[in-house]
């Protein structure tokens, strides 16, 4: 009894301090300027002012930066879920020569850095005209090695039985794969789904290398842009981190519980 006391305790302290940022955070989003930088810092704003958020839609027109990061982290999680199902399906369940040497060339691929594969990417987007354009990061998120290897887990738990007594019925492969598969992979489809969209609406490097036109800049790019003119401003940039950090966290609270059973259901043996 007492062991669990102090468990339920320690986690309820643990929360605390990890949530005391983000509440500190939000708080100072509705300070009236230059009062967030008192010391002791304050957790409860003594006035409720709002000219932050104002500022930040009527003067520097943040909506259409989040209407960027929106279209383009939708566009990436539409297409990588897409995509990795169908690879992730092929692995765990057809029959091909060096499947299983292809798959293991795919998981080395993981150790490479992101960053050293940037200036190829970059330089064959370049060549397509796609620099400055919403699908300059939308196709190289389309697929991931951790998708592939993330669905393919889950696919393989999937009895074979199944696939053959759709077969019998005369069902083809884009019909098993739409009307069985693809519902049968929901929860890990949407632990997926959370962690692309999440990866996507964050990424503050990509953008920037390949967005030249301010118009074209995600939240994370034109938040970085807003510290340097606006530096002083502590309430004005807690304001727009709050902005950043709602769109994910909403996405986050609404399919927490299919992905809490995604990754409690995707450990399958390799």
């Amino acid at each position: 009894m007492y062991k669990k006391i102090i468990l339920y305790l320690s986690l309820l302290f643990i929360g605390l301090l990890t949530f005391l940022p983000f509440l500190w955070m939000m708080s100072a989003s509705v300070m009236p300027t230059g009062t967030a930088n008192t010391y002791p810092p304050k957790l409860i704003p003594s006035q409720i002012d709002f000219s932050h958020y104002q500022f930040l839609f009527e003067r520097l027109e943040l909506s259409k930066y989040l209407f960027n990061s929106l279209i383009i982290s939708i566009g990436v999680t539409f297409f990588s879920l897409l995509l990795n199902s169908m690879a992730g399906y092929a692995f765990a369940k057809f029959r091909f020569s060096n499947k299983k040497k292809l798959f293991n060339y795919l998981l080395s691929s993981m150790i490479i850095p992101g960053q050293v594969t940037m200036l190829p990417v970059f330089l064959m987007l370049k060549s397509l005209g796609l620099i400055n354009t919403y699908w300059a990061i939308v196709i190289p998120g389309m697929a991931s090695i951790f998708g592939i290897f993330l669905i393919r887990q889950f696919a393989l738990a999937i009895p074979d039985s199944l696939i053959d007594a759709a077969k019998i019925d005369g069902a083809s492969e884009i019909q098993i794969y739409f009307k069985l598969i693809f519902p049968l992979c929901k929860p890990i489809l949407v632990t997926l789904g959370i962690f692309t969209f999440m990866g996507t609406w964050n990424d503050f490097l990509w953008p920037l290398i390949v967005m030249t036109d301010s118009n074209m800049y995600t939240m994370p790019v034109a938040l970085a842009n807003l510290m340097g003119e606006h530096v002083q401003d502590t309430e004005l940039m807690m304001a727009g981190s709050v902005l950043t950090i709602i769109p994910v966290l909403m996405v986050f609270l609404a399919l927490q519980k299919y992905y809490i059973k995604g990754i409690m259901m995707g450990g399958v043996k390799y």
